[in-house]
């Protein structure tokens, strides 16, 4: 009879809002749908089972009362589950909780290069490395409290990812933009603070100091100079950086 019992499965019903549907196949979205777990499992592995992410839930009602991920299914319950709420402030309604962090930083999977590039040059704390593995990127995001941004869906269900987002343009401008919209950053930006190409930050040097480092034209020709802190990189505001201006102004007019 134990053995029995322990291998009872409940049929609940599910219904997801909004951009989860995104995770969905197409003859899923927008509909309720049946299906059955055992009687252990908690509604984190259930909804999960579907592909979404948690870090993409804001808000899980079973039988329309608030529910943590922790909580186990429960024999014929409806489960509405919704994205995360940006316009609207739901209090303490829901035991699913992410504060708001004071300051914001990444870390990026291998399919965001450019992304990372672009957050860099927006001044923001951005690790990205090529060779990181999901495991690692997991281990990173939860001891420095990095956000997780990916285009894996499977990368976000890593229980130690406790803040992450799954970045839906393909294009890295528009990823950018994803990325400012959705984390409300417009107001956070700092450009040219950080090297792109190892995210240390930049700090002024004197010409001097570098005179025998840059090409002696680009010594004639400027002033102002920036040195990473961590690697030693030497930035000027040559060409490349009068196009980078103007991309971060690009980005900085589409961010709202």
């Amino acid at each position: 009879m134990a053995a029995d019992d322990a291998a009872k499965e409940f049929e609940l019903t599910f219904r997801f809002y909004s951009l989860l549907n995104d995770f969905l196949p197409v003859w899923k979205r927008q509909k309720e749908i049946k299906k059955a777990f055992g009687k252990h499992t908690t509604l984190k592995d259930a909804i999960e089972s579907f592909g979404v992410p948690h870090t993409e839930i804001g808000l899980i009602l079973c039988n329309s009362l608030p529910a943590s991920f922790e909580q186990k299914v429960i024999e014929g319950a409806l489960v509405s589950v919704f994205p995360h709420f940006k316009t609207i402030d739901i209090g303490k309604l829901a035991p699913i909780l992410f504060e708001r962090p004071k300051q914001f930083k990444f870390i990026l999977d291998v399919h965001l290069g450019t992304l990372a590039r672009y957050l860099r040059l927006l001044g923001f704390d951005t690790l990205y490395n090529n060779t990181y593995s999901d495991a690692q990127l997991a281990d990173i995001a939860y001891a420095e409290e990095r956000i997780l941004l990916t285009r894996d869906p499977g990368l976000l269900k890593r229980k130690k990812v406790k803040q992450g987002y799954f970045v839906r343009a393909i294009e890295p401008r528009l990823q950018a933009i994803e990325i400012l919209r959705e984390f409300h950053l417009k107001e956070n930006l700092s450009p040219f603070g950080r090297c792109l190409r190892c995210n240390g930050l930049l700090q002024s040097v004197n010409k001097v100091e570098i005179k025998n480092v840059v090409p002696p034209k680009v010594c004639e020709i400027h002033n102002s100079f920036l040195k990473c802190q961590c690697c030693a990189k030497i930035y000027w505001p040559g060409s490349h950086y009068h196009r980078m201006k103007s991309l971060v102004l690009w980005l900085q007019i589409h961010a709202y």
